[in-house]
Formats: C-alpha cells, sequence, structure tokens
C-alpha cells in the first residue's frame, strides 16, 4: 500500500507490534517496491487465519493506518501457503 512517508509509517508499525503479537501475528516480511520506496508491501504469518481476519477488519486498525500516513486503502489478500522450497 501507499503510504506518504515510509519512515513515518514504519514508526507507527513498530509500535503496534506487541498488539499485533497479542492478536497471533507469528512474522512479518516488509517490502519497498523499487524506486517507488513509500509504496509499500507487508507479509505477514498468523496463528490462525480467524485471527488474521479479525485484526485486519477492526477499527483499531483504521485509526492506526490514518495516524501513520496511509495514503491509500490498502489491498489485502489473505493467503495459504501452498509450498516453498529452496533452489539451494
Amino acid at each position: 500500500h501507499r503510504v506518504d512517508d515510509f519512515a513515518s509509517w514504519k514508526a507507527v508499525f513498530d509500535e503496534r507490534r506487541d498488539r499485533r503479537r497479542a492478536s497471533g501475528e507469528r512474522g512479518y516480511r516488509l517490502y519497498q517496491v523499487e524506486g517507488d520506496p513509500n509504496n509499500v508491501i507487508a507479509i505477514f504469518e498468523w496463528d490462525e487465519m480467524e485471527n488474521a481476519h479479525a485484526f485486519f477488519e477492526s477499527s483499531e486498525l483504521g485509526d492506526a493506518m490514518q495516524r501513520a500516513g496511509v495514503a491509500e486503502t490498502p489491498e489485502i489478500h489473505f493467503m495459504n501457503e501452498a509450498e516453498s522450497g529452496s533452489t539451494q
């Protein structure tokens, strides 16, 4: 999703770490689109799909996103891992 300023967005993201963990988040990865650092892709791992849905549908998250400077409504997809591997 697009943010106004990555550093400002990241500060709010970091302050919400404990809340995400208490909601069932196990881990995350953040990516910035090459040449467009305010275009962020976040991938999360959750303990239960129901917990992920509850977290991302909460009004509390909407408030935090507004405070963090999220510029556009993010596109959110819920996925189940089909396979992972290594080419090593």
